[in-house]
């Protein structure tokens, strides 16, 4: 389910996306997040409002080092 509360399917292989522990890798730093995952080819959602305020943050914390 995405933040509007609707199930998600993933666009290549027509399956539910189901909650995973995700990794990313930003100038050598790592960090972990739950996001919506397809278990079939990978494919990650990554909600608008992730990007806009933790993605962000951590990407200026790690610019400013």
């Amino acid at each position: 389910m995405d933040e509007t509360g609707k199930n998600l399917i993933c666009g290549l292989c027509n399956k539910p996306l189901k909650l995973v522990k995700t990794e990313f890798k930003y100038m050598d730093s790592n960090f972990h997040h739950d996001l919506l995952t397809c278990e079939s080819c990978g494919q990650v959602y990554i909600p608008y409002e992730l990007v806009k305020t933790r993605i962000r943050q951590v990407e200026t914390e790690l610019e400013d080092k």
